[in-house]
């Protein structure tokens, strides 16, 4: 497959599909905003961001590739647990977790990314956010695998020499997740193992009949980075870059590489490269952004529409709250209401209303409004604030102006 135009009218022949930004914290050396500019500058129609057990920068993500006219192309690099997700003890180096990237091949593969990354915070969380094949596989739809570099899964088990149980995970990869939506991932930045485990992957890939793709795992953009990269690891393990001993990159070649060096790494696999193109094809995932949406309230059954509830409590409220209830009063109140429900807040309201009141009701300390909120004779009337914004002459349209 040669150039191709991309989503968004990007030339290249690579996409990068394995990618950690500075989410993935004091590991990841690149901003959001700079991938993303690095990508444009390198006419890339798409881009993945796979943050390690995270999506935190997803949407930023998402907007920024959609401000640069480059597809924008979720994922997430899971940390697996060896067995099972709860299980916190005896977990020693044998036992170490093993990763898979998930990339959104749409919206329903989207929501799963977050079901699966808000699990592994919630249920395996032991160190590291941990998902396990349990929850993989009941939340698969609409993904697409990509098997690591190499703490991946199964290029574990092929450099421990377990082949065996590599073909057999591949076969579960391919069963949960649909052959066609399964790659075997290769990395090369200049490590030994790699040029090892590429020979091994491109032996399962011929054997079980699955594709191969190129990736780089980058953890920053240019090659200039990869010092400061190097000092996050060592915040990140308390240890000083004068040891010899820690955690470090054994390489400067976890960066943005344009398809060119790609190329080169990979000669001798023009298919691997293609075929970062042909998945960033089928990943075409849309996000809703309509903004605030407020919980649907329930009304009493007396009552046929919200508006009217909510006008019926400011009315009983204000007269709690004035005595006489005159013209201005009712004036401002109605002006008031007319602008909630016009902008839709009558939900938020009612919704403020019925805690302040619950607490109030069962002894719980309420104070008595702060901010803008204050200039609201509906919330007053309602109890929602104690001050009396005629008194002191505070501006409704300060706190909401449509």
């Amino acid at each position: 497959m040669g150039p191709v135009v991309g989503y968004y009218g990007g030339v290249s022949d690579f996409v990068h599909l394995h990618n950690h930004s500075d989410y993935s914290l004091l590991k990841g050396a690149a901003s959001i905003s700079g991938m993303v500019r690095r990508a444009s500058d390198l006419q890339m129609p798409a881009l993945a961001l796979t943050d390690d057990g995270n999506l935190f920068g997803a949407l930023t993500f998402y907007h920024s590739c959609r401000e640069r006219e480059i597809k924008p192309i979720i994922g997430c690099d899971f940390f697996v647990a060896p067995s099972s997700r709860h299980r916190k003890s005896g977990l020693d180096g044998a036992n170490r977790n093993g990763k898979v990237v998930l990339l959104a091949r749409n919206r329903e593969g989207y929501k799963n990314l977050i079901r699966l990354s808000s699990i592994g915070y919630l249920e395996g969380f032991y160190y590291r956010p941990r998902i396990d094949h349990e929850v993989m596989e009941a939340h698969s739809e609409g993904l697409l695998m990509l098997t690591g570099s190499l703490s991946g899964e199964i290029p574990r088990l092929l450099l421990a020499n377990r082949r065996d149980e590599a073909r057999e995970l591949l076969t579960w990869y391919q069963r949960v997740y649909g052959d066609e939506n399964v790659y075997l991932e290769l990395t090369n930045n200049g490590i030994p193992e790699q040029k090892v485990l590429g020979e091994m992957l491109t032996e399962l890939g011929r054997a079980a009949d699955v594709p191969l793709v190129a990736a780089n795992d980058t953890h920053y953009i240019s090659r200039a980075d990869a010092n400061a990269q190097d000092v996050l690891l060592c915040i990140g393990s308390n240890r000083k870059k004068s040891e010899t001993n820690r955690f470090k990159f054994s390489t400067e070649e976890f960066y943005l590489k344009d398809a060119t060096e790609m190329r080169q790494i990979f000669p001798e696999h023009p298919e691997a490269l293609s075929n970062t193109v042909a998945i960033a094809e089928r990943c075409n995932l849309e996000i809703d952004l309509p903004g605030p949406k407020f919980p649907v309230y329930e009304i009493p059954a007396t009552f046929q529409e919200k508006d009217e509830y909510l006008r019926h409590l400011v009315t009983e409220g204000l007269k709690e709250r004035y005595n006489p209830v005159s013209d201005e009063i009712r004036a401002r109140a109605d002006y008031e209401l007319g602008v909630i429900t016009s902008m839709d807040f009558t939900g938020y309201f009612l919704i403020v209303w019925d805690f302040i009141k619950y607490a109030r009701d069962n002894d719980i300390p309420v104070g008595p409004g702060r901010g803008s909120g204050a200039g609201s004779i509906v919330a007053y009337a309602l109890k929602i604030t104690d001050i009396d914004p005629l008194q002191y002459g505070l501006l409704f349209e300060r706190f909401l102006n449509p």
